[in-house]
């Protein structure tokens, strides 16, 4: 669960797909600098290429980012959160059930 929610946040940040349009744009950029010594089908090539292989880099950043970081304190942290929540609705329910108590013997001394 928190790998998933890790790498959803991951891929829904589009840090890697800007990181692979910046690589085909330098490339780009490269290519028609130094028009002058490739023809245009080199280019087109090694632009896809190029492009296809930032990409795979990509993916394997990806996989390496979420192999090798550390999960155990984020599940603890979940854990620990998810404590927190219940204790807090419990003493919240407490605190309503005395009030209720308080208000229940305020009526009855009015009486």
């Amino acid at each position: 669960m928190v790998v998933e929610k890790f790498s959803k946040t991951i891929i829904a940040s589009r840090l890697f797909n800007i990181y692979v349009a910046a690589s085909f744009f330098a490339t780009i950029i490269f290519f028609v600098l130094n028009s002058e010594m490739y023809t245009p089908i080199e280019m087109i090539f090694s632009v896809v290429i190029v492009t296809v292989a930032f990409k795979g880099v990509a993916n394997i950043m990806l996989s390496m980012t979420i192999a090798l970081i550390n999960l155990d304190n984020t599940q603890d942290k979940i854990e620990f959160e998810k404590a927190a929540n219940k204790l807090e609705s419990l003493v919240n329910d407490l605190a309503i059930q005395e009030a209720a108590v308080q208000s229940a013997k305020n009526i009855k001394n009015e009486k």
